[in-house]
């Protein structure tokens, strides 16, 4: 579960809802599921900038229904507003934002709110009209926006929810408030809910570093030639002391885990699964127990210096690794499974693809167990996916396949649920004393350097850090004011900024996100007492594709398509 940081801190404004939206929805029906099913197993992995943003958020809602405080975020707090905004644009916006959502899974199924969005669209098409919608327009979409961004848990369970779907318009203020009262409770609950799972075994919690950084390139910018030599990189060069950076970020991100779940974790999944032999050695001295990638990360160490091919008995993936001669293990995702239930089961029935994920678990287990060698173990697949994105793709949220998979893997006998703690001394482990440095995408880091727009990103992060250290050497900010620059710092280095920069991302994502960024530069440059440089007031990057997923999501490996 990861999130960038969405609070404009200048403004002091939620710029995107995505981290409620997702906490309502996602990690509520992600919870509910785990809980359902006294035989699931798994580790969920949390970003502690989300888990920081969560809790903001349970605050100010909390705060506003005992009338002490205001909701920051201008989607939230329109659902509880008197009055919509009386300037057209800001109407015309908010109507906008109220339609971001999954047109097929989320809108389509609901007739009020299908003609609702279908009206937002004329109104874009026809702004002068804007001022025409009366302000039930307004207050019934972004009633509906947050009944559909609601989990498909909470709308099966809850009795406030059904009879507002069934009314489906016309919904009174006290009504829209007691639709926050039910968002307040399941954000206020949901650490809790987790901390619950982990305390009883079911559930392993694991973290990444603070804001989500790509530690292999701050660390050595060159680290991205080993998986892609002919890449382009910042002109600007190595970035400007980044290892006490990333030391940073783990021990931030370290705080922050302990203060939400009271207790310190055993695993971290680097951001984006993105490693190195620097980031690696760095997680073993913080005492971290193990940490995971993606399946072409361990494809391109282990075929380092060797000439045939890999096995086809892909036993090689199967197993976990120590790195180095050090105490922390390593995993390794197969791309394939992981990936079928990101992007290839989404249109499936439930039970078809909960039968299809089983039959490969069992026909990986039977090569396994036809090799002599591995009698008394068994093979060790690894399974990682985002834990908020595949779901809207899915009908109800992945509700049927989520239920039927967890159900039906703690049935099988020959299937053992495990967290990866649970692996770490109950088998022997691989030495891998090299790792070539990459990501789960694709096994390198293209997605994040390499580009035009992307490196200029990076040049712009670099320039700003350079200034960073120029002020912080002159000793000249208070201990607050030093503590604000760095934290406005750590949230520039998140790795979702330069992810969304470039051509094949669409172009209204890539607005929001580069516009996000910048503005983000430019805070923290205020917060250094410098004046921003003029470039971050044009557009750096666009985007006009239309990838899988809407390009919140890639998958481990290119398809051949």
């Amino acid at each position: 579960m990861h999130q960038p940081q969405y609070l404009d801190a200048h403004t002091g404004e939620y710029a995107l809802p995505w981290t409620y939206l997702h906490a309502i929805k996602d990690y509520v029906d992600m919870a509910a599921h785990l809980e359902a099913e006294p035989g699931a197993r798994a580790v969920v992995n949390f970003a502690p900038i989300l888990l920081d943003q969560i809790e903001d958020y349970a605050r100010q809602v909390r705060a506003f229904l005992k009338g002490e405080g205001q909701i920051h975020d201008p989607v939230l707090a329109l659902l509880v507003a008197e009055r919509p905004p009386g300037d057209a644009s800001q109407r015309l916006n908010l109507a906008e934002a109220c339609t971001r959502a999954n047109r097929q899974r989320l809108i389509e199924p609901f007739g009020p709110y299908r003609l609702l969005a279908d009206m937002v669209t004329w109104l874009k098409q026809h702004p002068d009209y804007v001022s025409y919608q009366g302000d039930h327009f307004f207050f019934d979409l972004v009633t509906w926006y947050h009944l559909v961004w609601l989990g498909e848990t909470v709308r099966r369970t809850d009795p406030r929810i059904q009879p507002l779907m069934k009314q489906g318009r016309d919904f009174t203020l006290a009504q829209r408030r007691q639709l926050l009262e039910v968002i307040e409770e399941l954000l206020d609950g949901l650490l809790g809910r987790y901390r619950r799972l982990a305390e009883s075994g079911r559930v392993e919690l694991s973290f990444t570093p603070y804001a989500h950084p790509i530690m292999p390139l701050m660390l050595d910018m060159e680290s991205a030639h080993e998986a892609a030599p002919q890449a382009e990189l910042p002109q600007s060069g190595q970035y400007p002391d980044g290892r006490a950076r990333v030391q940073w970020h783990l021990q931030r991100g370290l705080e922050s885990f302990e203060r939400h779940f009271g207790r310190r974790p055993a695993g971290c999944w680097p951001s984006e699964g993105s490693v190195s032999d620097a980031t690696l050695t760095l997680l073993d001295e913080a005492g971290i127990r193990w940490s995971a990638s993606g399946e072409g990360v361990l494809t391109h160490s282990l075929k380092q210096g060797r000439e045939e091919d890999l096995p086809d008995d892909r036993h090689w993936l199967y197993q976990p690794y120590r790195f180095q001669d050090r105490e922390l293990s390593l995993f390794f995702r197969d791309d394939g499974l992981s990936d079928s239930i990101g992007f290839r089961y989404t249109d499936w029935h439930g039970d078809d693809a909960v039968g299809d994920f089983v039959h490969h678990l069992e026909e990986i287990g039977q090569r396994w167990h036809r090799d002599s060698n591995n009698h008394g173990r068994g093979a060790l697949v690894t399974v990682i996916l985002d834990g908020e994105n595949a779901w809207e793709y899915y009908p109800a949220n992945g509700y049927y396949f989520l239920s039927a998979l967890y159900r039906r893997l703690a049935a099988h006998t020959d299937i053992e649920l495990a967290t990866f703690s649970d692996c770490l001394n109950a088998r022997p482990q691989r030495a891998l004393e090299h790792v070539v440095a990459g990501s789960w995408v694709y096994g390198n880091f293209d997605t994040w350097v390499g580009s035009r727009d992307k490196n200029r990103g990076w040049e712009m992060l670099i320039q700003a850090k350079q200034i960073f250290d120029e002020v912080m050497s002159q000793g000249q900010l208070t201990p607050a004011q030093a503590e604000a620059a760095t934290l406005q710092l750590a949230v520039c280095e998140g790795s979702d900024w330069c992810w969304w920069f470039g051509d094949y991302n669409p172009s209204g994502t890539v607005s929001l996100f580069e516009r996000l960024y910048r503005q983000h530069l430019v805070h923290l440059y205020r917060l250094l007492g410098k004046t921003p440089p003029e470039e971050l007031s044009h557009v750096l990057s666009r985007g006009s594709g239309e990838p899988a997923a809407g390009g919140v999501m890639r998958q481990g490996q290119k398809s051949d398509g």
